[in-house]
């Protein structure tokens, strides 16, 4: 007999598994399937050691560097805000009982040829060397306009309209210097670009607010980062599914989607057919609906060392503006190690990531690799981004089809080492899925919890 689900699933990147976790907690049946014999897809974390040299067809050092399995090297890192939507997301499917995140120890901002701490807190402002000292006073003063700021009290707006006032208005306002307004925009705001300055502030200043309250919980940095990696949470994903009915399938070809009447039907999997009412991918499982926005160039490098000038930090993230390397857009670095257990005692592991502007992507990161010199090893990956043609509701030619196809695909994961865009990129599909805006109240909670868990 065919066997039916509501919803199928090609491929266990995290925003494939974050979509299926919430969609078995809405009660749908869920079916997994990945191609691969391992989880993550394009973000899996390679384990052991070896396997990335395999990989990345690099030959392997004559002396192991530690033992192999005390690695898990992922092959996109990102980070997690503190107290950033994606994390909220997490906590309320409870997959958070199967994965254990640790804090980062530092957020920094490359100027002028060296590294700065980034200061996100009044304290660490006034102690900053990015800025002399009426920057750091005209700063504070942005900062805690940031902090008080909220969209449903217009008394904290200050007299400025956050619909309307662009951020280059709001930055001249608080009379802040050029080097203020980079380091605010891109290393706590999260800007890629510049082209934010011209938008209306209200999104912004939100960044800005959710950057300190995020460092608030930790002090350290506010970011968090899962021990072990991020592989842990697909892996996390799949307990939690099985415990709601669901099935995983590893290690399967995908051989066709099969549709009826210009919507989704089935997907056809090793000979074997499997009926759905919608379908979720990866979008290297239906390369006939996605195109080509942009490359992105990432080098994972393995060091002996802790960054220069991060103050010996374990884990870090480095942003690179990207008029500081004359180019249009930010370079990333994320620095892990052991004390996430993801790599072997003392090496450290810095991902390099940026979207690609020329045909030599390697130059393009060459300011970030001068800051992690000397590098044991370099594993270059340069990748397509990809996004979908349509958003899966309603087809180009609606006029012929009543139906539309139901077939929701993701985004590529972009170049930025944090997870802000694929959080929108998760409840944009999530609202598409089902038609409704994801909130995290009055969810079906799992039964064997006891009770004062429920209610929070």
């Amino acid at each position: 007999r065919m066997q039916e689900y509501d919803i199928i699933v090609l491929g266990t990147g995290i925003k494939e598994c974050i979509l299926s976790g919430l969609m078995s907690l809405n009660g749908k049946k869920v079916l997994h399937i990945d191609r691969n014999s391992y989880y993550g897809g394009e973000s899996a974390s390679i384990s052991p050691l070896e396997q990335l040299y395999k990989r990345f067809k690099v030959p392997r050092p004559a002396e192991p560097l530690g033992r192999g399995k005390e690695w898990n090297i992922d092959l996109i890192p990102k980070f997690f805000l503190a107290s950033g939507e994606l994390v909220k997301i997490l906590v309320h499917t409870e997959v958070t009982r199967y994965v254990d995140f640790k804090v980062i120890q530092g957020s920094y901002v490359y100027k002028g040829g060296k590294v700065h701490k980034v200061p996100g807190t009044e304290e660490e402002a006034h102690a900053s060397d990015l800025m002399g000292m009426f920057d750091r006073r005209r700063f504070r003063k942005l900062l805690l306009f940031a902090l008080n700021f909220d969209v449903r009290n217009p008394g904290t707006y200050q007299d400025m309209d956050p619909n309307s006032m662009s951020v280059r208005d709001l930055f001249s306002h608080f009379d802040l210097g050029l080097d203020a307004m980079e380091f605010t925009g891109h290393a706590i705001a999260l800007h890629s670009s510049d082209s934010y300055l011209d938008q209306p502030f209200l999104e912004t200043i939100n960044r800005i607010k959710l950057y300190s309250e995020s460092l608030s919980r930790h002090s350290a940095s506010p970011y968090i980062y899962p021990v072990y990696g991020m592989g842990e949470l697909p892996q996390g994903f799949a307990r939690l599914n099985a415990e709601y009915g669901g099935t995983f399938l590893l290690n399967r070809a995908v051989n066709e989607v099969v549709m009826d009447n210009g919507r989704v039907k089935a997907v056809r999997s090793d000979g074997k057919l499997f009926l759905c009412k919608q379908l979720i991918c990866d979008p290297k499982y239906v390369p006939n609906r996605v195109r080509k926005v942009g490359r992105v160039i990432r080098v994972i490098c393995l060091l002996n060392h802790p960054v220069k000038n991060t103050h010996e930090a374990q884990s870090c993230q480095i942003i690179i503006p990207h008029t500081q390397a004359n180019r249009k857009s930010d370079i990333y670095i994320s620095v892990v190690s052991g004390a996430h257990n993801v790599a072997a005692d003392g090496v450290y592991i810095a991902t390099v990531s940026t979207a690609a502007e020329t045909g030599n992507p390697e130059r393009e990161v060459q300011p970030a690799l001068e800051l992690l010199e000397p590098i044991m090893q370099k594993f270059v990956s340069v990748r397509h981004l990809l996004v979908p043609n349509d958003d899966g509701k309603r087809s180009q030619v609606m006029i012929l089809f009543l139906h539309p196809p139901q077939i929701f695909v993701s985004r590529s994961y972009d170049a930025t080492n944090h997870f802000e865009a694929e959080c929108e990129d998760i409840k944009d599909m999530y609202r598409r899925i089902t038609g409704a805006e994801l909130c995290f109240r009055g969810a079906k909670r799992h039964q064997s919890h006891n009770s004062d868990e429920d209610s929070r």
